[in-house]
């Protein structure tokens, strides 16, 4: 009986298209990178670029068009850095790098919700959003932990260590595993959250093609830009609190 269950869910979930856990390598120098994770990043890093380009190339004293759009943005990621790091020299200085997190994410994200990059074979893995992997979400939350230890080390130099004892030295222990786990809730948030997003459009496109997938796609797409949101407002939360 198992044996038939089996033999039932398999192709279903191989006719899903989401392949968890299986890669497309490169092997560079024989050391093997994942290639749709670059693929997809390059895409999303380009749109950015194209995006910036043609809203600052042509600048006007009333903004209009994607210079307008441009200008949201750079406000929108600049109240984030304002609300989590108070102080007008901390924040500006921290702001290009959270800028750089919140819209690497977002695009990243909206690649994957939007592009139909599923449709692109591969010898192995799919192309899907850069965050569908457990490898740079946990890249981007380790940026995150060494950036508040720099911005604590650069405000308060070797003295920053004494958070470590305070109120009292007792709570040495779970002062230091708040710094790990840190920087996996971070990591694990974003992966699952993009992971079970596209899992449940897969499985949805394949059993019911038309109707039912597309409000669930626009919901993950909210869903995504939230995410992106998260991770830059926490990040941001992180430093101010080492720069305090």
């Amino acid at each position: 009986m198992y044996e038939g269950i089996s033999q039932n869910i398999l192709p279903v979930f191989s006719l899903a298209g989401v392949e968890v856990g299986t890669h497309f390598y490169w092997d560079i120098g024989g050391i093997k990178l994942h290639g749709q994770v670059f693929i997809v990043s390059w895409i999303a890093c380009a749109a950015i670029l194209a995006v910036t380009i043609a809203g600052t190339r042509s600048l006007e004293r009333i903004p209009k068009g994607l210079q307008s759009f441009a200008e949201f943005i750079f406000e929108f990621i600049e109240d984030i850095a304002k609300n989590q790091i108070h102080e007008e020299e901390d924040y500006r200085t921290w702001l290009p790098y959270i800028g750089t997190l919140f819209l690497f994410i977002f695009a990243s994200n909206w690649c994957g919700g939007l592009l139909p990059l599923k449709f692109i074979e591969l010898p192995a893995g799919e192309l899907a959003a850069p965050t569908n992997d457990i490898n740079t979400t946990v890249a981007l939350a380790l940026l995150t932990s060494l950036s508040y230890f720099a911005a604590g080390l650069s405000k308060k130099g070797i003295g920053y260590f004494k958070r470590y004892v305070q109120p009292t030295p007792v709570l040495l222990p779970i002062n230091i595993l708040e710094d790990f786990t840190k920087p996996l809730s971070l990591s694990f948030r974003l992966f699952g959250n993009i992971l079970a997003d596209e899992l449940t459009v897969a499985v949805l496109v394949l059993l019911v093609p038309v109707i039912i997938p597309l409000p669930i796609m626009v919901l993950g797409i909210f869903a995504s830009s939230i995410q992106a949101l998260i991770f830059a407002t926490l990040s941001a939360a992180y430093i101010g609190e080492a720069l305090e």
